[in-house]
């Protein structure tokens, strides 16, 4: 549903004249017979007798040798127009957008240029399109030529109806949503009304060009919305031919950019972000947006989605409102995760675990065996007291509540987003919008590589297409490609684990002789210390890594030449997600899941590559190691982001307007102002979505291991929401305007990590953390009732003889005349005749270990599917707002029918009376000379 204009009474704008021929049309618009015929696309051609005089004048002329093409328009005075208008120079037409280029007649390359200038914008002209150049006289640096474009009412009709754009035709009769009693609480929070609804609600239909008389066209400048008319000119400019001689199959100003025939193509900003337009015409809701939402000092207020998706398209504000919604919904989880970490903090001088560990009597008399091979020594289990303690504050019974908590909250989460998105579909006028309708619109490059044609069976007309064996030879070359850098992944992931064990004998034998290091040996261990600089050295590895990939996809995906831009970016989504999530949580699953896992036991060592003994895990568990590699990557990839972000496009923005902005205002103009700005890019809302579901795996996969992972993403979120908005607002050109009826393919993606996280989370609490084991003792294997946990320390801990180590792994020194040490496992000792075989505890702690995987997964799937089947997709209230404006919609069309059906019917009667007159007054003339 659209909001425009001034709500009013519910009346049919109606049109002077009873036909179609009282109508005033300035221009004739045909389309070509077969769209699949013409490798342009449906470019229009202008046969009317108002443009065939300005064509014949201007033919011959390109834009840097010709004078502004004003037609039908009175030309006033530049120096009495500010330059901070987005209107032509007579200060009525509308800039719609804006092309950039420099061009030195004395070279050969730029003659060449200026030759595909001359017949792109002859083209342009051609298909109803108004044009006037900004001299490069006129320009602040004295080199650049601004070509300005403006799409007149006719062409705006004309494509409105291609593209199936919704259009009002009468007010909104449905009642509005009561307000929430509790309104007076979040007043805080509101945003003035004007800003959130900056159109009032209307019924909407697909417009048609020959019923204008239907919808509500109060002013034809204002009717369609900038954003409409920007996404419009996009759409003709990108399938506008332009070749000359050998390029007559070229066309499309992409190329024209790639090929340096143009610097930059964009639509304007209405005004300057800190301060209204001095044009009283222009609307200056690029002020309202930096004022009440692009300022970080309004982090806590809600956002104007409406006005969002009116100023940048539907597009952008589907990403801004999920992130929005994911941002709130992160609240919830992020306070029951702080709680949860409480109870870690509050209970974490109760753990029996960790007293024992720290006791002198117990931890102090316990000798451990070396944790490497040749140079570790033989150690004392009460040298992991302080780590012991903190690994309570994430391995307690909360965990596991707070694990399965997550699994219900995401499913929540994506099921709410799906109602709050079909409210926004609704709104929007986006219900009838199918991804179907956009597969009809090829891409302009598949256009033009694609020299094969067939008739395609839905619309009977020859396009283009890519045969199966190129297709099937693109896509192997593609697929080759993906494996070999997710190889290149796994196999920098092999390099830290080796670096890992390498280094970890030379952390010991450092922190071991080196008293200076006495005061910080209890929370610095050897192997939080081989753990924090892994985890940094594996996140420089993973963002050089991505640099590189970024790169490699975007090349792989344009030589796969996907059909529409729907498949396009479907195409990079999926390759650039499956390489983020290896890229990111590779670490992470090793050390969640492999870690500690393959040791063996010290009279048989596991090695890698028969070289490096495998790591063992503390005997507090390989939670905290878990938990600092997660906190590491994830705060990591945050801060390296916002960087990215914010301080980037400020400073190459500050560098580039430098002098231009202590330029007098005449030799600055609006079009200079965004020409100095970054480009956004038709990927840039991709690279946000994939910052944003990569987190959501941090928080959703590995949350049992880090409770406090929501609350970071929070804290993120409330600031990358006014970091995009500040950025989008300030820093860059104005994107064109798409429309996009859902988040697309991350949907999906965020469901298959939904059901992952579930599986990952159960394991995590079953074999990383110490949970289980605990249980098992606290049922099974205590023997104090009075503390149900006392001696389990000692119970986890296997015995060995320390003459029975090979030559590689006996220690060097035994100080301590040691001839027995404690490892972690659950073997027989020494003297028992199953010597070093595992125990039934062991066998019992892993029986219990599945069977916990088993009840958890399938008990969080059946809450999961639960909740999803009770909660509808599409609110009650949306249905019947959708099944109202359809009924009334196809009565006012069969109104209109009728009416016109009258019209024609009383016409034909008429004109049958007149001639029955006529003939009978004949017959009385013949009658009478005849008598």
């Amino acid at each position: 549903m659209s909001r425009s204009g001034r709500k009013e009474e519910e009346t049919l704008i109606e049109m002077s004249g009873t036909g179609d021929d009282d109508i005033s049309v300035l221009t004739e618009i045909k389309t070509p017979d077969s769209a699949g015929e013409d490798l342009n696309g449906p470019l229009y051609e202008i046969n009317s007798n108002a443009d065939s005089e300005i064509r014949s004048h201007s033919e011959g002329l390109s834009s840097t040798e010709s004078t502004f093409l004003i037609t039908n328009h009175q030309r006033i005075d530049k120096n009495l127009q500010s330059k901070d208008s987005v209107f032509f120079c007579d200060g009525i037409r509308r800039i719609d957008f804006v092309l950039s280029y420099v061009d030195d007649p004395n070279k050969e390359v730029d003659r060449k240029k200026s030759d595909r200038r001359r017949e792109f914008e002859m083209n342009l002209q051609k298909a109803g399109l108004e044009l006037e150049t900004e001299d490069k006289k006129e320009s602040e640096s004295g080199k650049i030529y601004f070509l300005k474009i403006h799409a007149p009412w006719e062409v705006l009709c004309t494509y409105a109806e291609v593209l199936n754009l919704k259009m009002p035709i009468r007010s909104n009769d449905m009642e509005a949503k009561a307000d929430n009693p509790l309104h007076w609480l979040i007043r805080i929070f509101k945003l003035p009304y004007n800003v959130m609804n900056p159109e009032d609600d209307y019924f909407t239909a697909p417009f048609n060009k020959q019923k204008q008389e239907l919808f509500k066209i109060e002013d034809q400048s204002k009717f369609f919305s900038p954003a409409t008319r920007n996404r419009i000119v996009y759409y003709i400019l990108s399938r506008c031919p332009y070749g000359v001689g050998e390029e007559k199959r070229k066309f499309g100003v992409k190329r024209l950019l790639s090929n340096g025939t143009y610097t930059s193509a964009f639509p304007l900003h209405d005004c300057q972000y800190w301060k209204l337009s001095m044009d009283g015409k222009c609307e200056s809701e690029r002020y309202t947006l930096y004022k009440h939402w692009a300022r970080f000092g309004k982090f806590y207020k809600e956002q104007p989605l409406d006005l969002i998706r009116k100023y940048y398209g539907e597009k952008i504000g589907i990403y801004f409102a999920w992130l929005g919604f994911y941002t709130e919904m992160l609240f919830f989880a992020a306070i029951v995760g702080f709680f949860c970490f409480l109870y870690g903090w509050i209970t974490m001088d109760e753990s029996i675990s960790s007293k024992e560990i720290c006791d002198n009597d117990i931890g102090g008399q316990i000798i451990m065996c070396p944790l490497c091979d040749k140079r570790c020594e033989f150690w004392r289990l009460n040298s992991t007291c302080e780590p012991s303690q903190y690994s309570h504050l994430f391995d307690n019974v909360a965990t596991l509540f707070f694990a399965i908590f997550m699994g219900i909250w995401v499913t929540l989460f994506l099921e709410f987003w799906k109602r709050r998105q079909a409210r926004l579909e609704y709104e929007w006028d986006l219900v009838d919008f199918e991804e179907e309708q956009q597969q009809l619109q090829l891409r302009p490059e598949y256009e033009a590589k694609c020299t094969h044609k067939k008739k395609n069976p839905v619309t009977q007309e020859m396009e283009p297409y890519l045969p199966i064996t190129s297709k099937a030879a693109r896509f192997c070359f593609s697929g080759a490609t993906v494996l070999f850098w997710i190889s290149l992944i796994i196999a920098s992931m092999i390099a830290i684990i080796v670096y890992r064990l390498a280094v970890y004998a030379a952390f010991a034998s450092i922190m071991e002789n080196n008293h200076t290091l006495e005061p910080i040996s209890g929370l610095l261990t050897p192997q939080l210390a081989t753990s924090v600089t892994a985890s940094c050295l594996n996140f420089i590895v993973i963002m050089i890594l991505n640099f590189l990939y970024e790169r490699v996809a975007i090349w792989i995906t344009d030589m796969e030449i996907p059909r529409t831009h729907l498949e396009y970016e479907n195409r990079l989504t999926m390759k650039m997600f499956l390489f983020q999530f290896v890229n990111y949580y590779s670490s992470c699953f090793y050390v969640a899941f492999f870690k500690g896992k393959f040791v063996g036991f010290p009279g048989d060592y596991t090695y890698m590559f028969n070289s490096w003994r495998n790591e063992e895990c503390d005997p507090a568990g390989c939670l905290i190691e878990l938990t600092t590699q997660l906190t590491i990557v994830m705060a990591g990839k945050q801060i390296w982001g916002n960087i990215q972000e914010a301080l980037v496009p400020f400073v190459w923005n500050w560098w580039r307007s430098r002098r231009a902005r202590n330029s007098p205002e005449n030799l600055y103009s609006r079009w200079e102002q965004d020409y100095d700005l970054q480009i956004f890019g038709q990927l840039g809302l991709f690279y946000e979505y994939l910052e944003m579901v990569v987190q959501f795996g941090f928080i959703t996969l590995f949350v049992a291991s880090f409770p406090l992972a929501p609350l970071l993403a929070l804290l993120n979120n409330i600031l990358e929401i006014r970091v995009d908005a500040w950025k989008l607002t300030t820093q860059f050109r104005r994107p064109f305007a798409a429309k996009a009826h859902s988040i697309g393919v991350w949907q999906e993606i965020l469901n298959g990590m939904a059901v992952l996280s579930v599986v990952t989370n159960a394991f995590i609490v079953a074999f990383t953390s110490d949970m289980i084991p605990r249980l098992v003792y606290y049922y099974a294997y205590s023997e104090n009732e009075a503390s149900p946990m006392s001696g389990y320390i000692n119970s986890s801990l296997s015995v060995f003889d320390i003459s029975d180590f090979s030559d590689l792994s006996t220690p060097e020194t035994n100080e301590m005349n040691v001839t027995l040490c404690r490892y972690r496992d659950y073997r027989y000792p020494p003297d028992h005749h199953k010597r070093y075989h595992h125990t039934m505890q062991y066998w019992h702690i892993l029986a219990a270990k599945m069977a916990f995987i088993i009840i958890m997964e399938h008990v969080v799937f059946v809450v999961k599917f639960f909740v999803a089947w009770l909660i509808p997709d599409v609110p009650s209230e949306v249905k019947a707002r959708i099944k109202r404006e359809k009924y009334l919609t196809q009565r006012i069309l069969h109104e209109y029918e009728l009416t016109k059906l009258q019209q024609k019917l009383a016409g034909k009667e008429h004109c049958a009376e007149v001639a029955k007159q006529v003939q009978a007054t004949e017959g009385k003339v013949q009658l009478s000379a005849y008598m």
